[in-house]
């Protein structure tokens, strides 16, 4: 629930408190450069409309369930919203950025009277490395840590072995009553938070605008009804999503629209559920190849999923699904990340549109050529190198949007 990186922080702050075992007195967040610029912005769920890095790990500190993961602030009540905002004006907790580290990286260190806790988290959201208590390790990442068994198999598979062939593969020949369940939550959940979007004024209102704008065609809804859900995820509405690679947007954004142009084409609910392994499985496909936090928009990834699920329904073979991501990937592969906010809203509409686009030139026959840029003849050679342009191209423009958001550059005497 909420933006992935806040929720995040309050996990890793409840587990030390809970570790500490008395009244704490201060707590401090250690935390990578992205982390930082994924929470600045973003409205803490559950908060009362308050906001950063303090609120989130002091929430979780002092009214935090940690068995509870990423669902970790679902049960705070009013008094812990005010003690939050009590203990964050008087400084009880502060935050500091730490360099040469994973890009998801948090550790929190909690002191009481007579103890001090410590608990840190890397490379996915609730993936504890470690959890010490007065200098003592009472867990390291060798041991599981989650209640989840898949996200401790994702944490040590090779997911390079990946190829699309083999998930269009997987996704047509999987027993449906396998992944149903999950599929089911991602419906459920990320469709009632995007009519959430739809039905009232969260954050810049993105999907209601395309809605009252656009007209209500299937290109419009499908855009509409994804940017809707982050318009109030990333504005503190406290409904849970089912994420994709780590995050709430990518969630909502591979599943809506497949959902919307499902309803359109009246598919059958097997091929519907097909379609949207297709979306889930692209888009981690991609995401891989770029790393958990980058400055690459997780919404170009997610949108490339989305339009390979369309083209699927529409009857797309691999060559037209490969071509609706080499499309995409042409078009939007330079959006960047600056942080969780409203303004993801309008990053994920813009996406989608693109992968739209994508697909209606694929099934048309149309692509763009190997040679035009980073475009390859192979669509597995061009998520390479939109992944290698993802990691390690954009890492200086990763370090110059954080120095720009902290105001630790005079932007003016740059140019």
């Amino acid at each position: 629930m909420g933006c992935t990186e806040p929720i995040a922080i309050a996990y890793c702050a409840a587990v030390a408190a809970r570790v500490l075992a008395e009244e704490p007195e201060h707590l401090t967040i250690y935390c990578s450069g992205n982390i930082i610029k994924n929470v600045k912005g973003v409205v803490v769920p559950n908060s009362g409309s308050q906001k950063g890095i303090a609120v989130a790990a002091t929430l979780g500190a002092v009214g935090g369930d940690a068995d509870r993961q990423l669902q970790v602030i679902a049960n705070v009540t009013d008094e812990d919203r005010e003690r939050t905002r009590e203990l964050v004006r008087t400084g009880f907790c502060d935050y500091k950025y730490v360099e040469e580290v994973p890009n998801l990286y948090i550790r929190a260190d909690i002191r009481g009277r007579k103890h001090t806790a410590e608990a840190v988290i890397a490379n996915q959201h609730t993936h504890l490395e470690s959890i010490t208590r007065d200098g003592e390790v009472l867990l390291t990442a060798g041991e599981k840590v989650s209640r989840d068994v898949l996200k401790n198999v994702l944490i040590n598979s090779d997911i390079t072995k990946m190829s699309l062939q083999g998930l269009l593969s997987y996704a047509d020949q999987v027993d449906i009553s396998e992944v149903q369940d999950l599929l089911d939550r991602a419906i459920e959940m990320n469709s009632r938070i995007a009519q959430e979007g739809l039905d009232s004024p969260w954050g810049a209102c993105v999907g209601k605008t395309i809605l009252e704008s656009w007209g209500s065609d299937v290109r419009t809804l499908a855009c509409a009804a994804a940017a809707a859900g982050s318009d109030a995820r990333m504005s503190g509405c406290a409904m849970p999503v089912v994420i994709n690679s780590g995050s709430g947007n990518q969630g909502i954004t591979v599943t809506m629209p497949v959902l919307v142009y499902a309803r359109e084409l009246h598919i059958s609910e097997t091929k519907r559920y097909r379609a949207l392994i297709i979306s889930n499985l692209v888009s981690i496909y991609i995401k891989h190849y770029i790393g958990a936090l980058s400055a690459f928009c997780g919404a170009v990834s997610a949108s490339c999923g989305a339009g390979a699920a369309i083209t699927y329904m529409s009857g797309g073979d691999y060559q037209h699904i490969a071509r609706t991501i080499t499309n995409t990937l042409a078009n939007v592969g330079g959006i960047v990340c600056d942080g969780a906010k409203p303004s993801c809203a309008a990053k994920i509409a813009s996406s989608l549109h693109a992968a739209i686009l994508a697909h209606y030139m694929s099934m048309n026959d149309k692509s763009f050529k190997a040679g035009e840029g980073i475009v390859e003849a192979d669509v597995e050679e061009t998520i390479k190198n939109i992944g290698y342009i993802g990691k390690v191209g954009m890492k200086p423009t990763d370090h110059e949007i954080l120095n720009v958001m902290t105001d630790a550059v005079n932007v003016d005497a740059c140019l």
